[in-house]
């Protein structure tokens, strides 16, 4: 019993501690993870990469849907861009992410 109670103790000191460091690292991380520029930069940088890699794709394979598909989602991301920092804005960069990735995956099952 005594074994247990031990072990239950000790634990409940890890889960505690742990608890307090995560939620300090949360909230440090928290504010530079919300700054609207590292989303803006963020989204710049996955318009630039989708079209290299989908327009490599299709160069390579000739299968225009991946194109298509990607292209609406490049676009639903570059709309984001243009909007204000908010919720309209989390949801055309979620449609366009997820087409974005649609895209990709038709690309790579393109090559097989």
């Amino acid at each position: 019993m005594d074994r247990w109670a031990i072990a239950l103790s000790g634990l409940c000191l890890v889960h505690c501690l742990s608890t307090a460091v995560f939620v300090a690292l949360a909230s440090a991380a928290g504010g530079a993870l919300f700054d609207p520029l590292i989303h803006e930069v963020g989204l710049a940088v996955a318009i630039v990469f989708g079209v290299i890699a989908v327009g490599r794709g299709a160069y390579r394979h000739g299968y225009m849907m991946p194109v298509a598909i990607s292209s609406l989602g490049i676009g639903a991301m570059a709309g984001a861009l243009s909007l204000p920092h908010g919720e309209m804005e989390t949801i055309y960069t979620m449609i366009g992410v997820g087409l974005l990735a649609l895209g990709h995956d038709l690309n790579r099952r393109a090559f097989r």
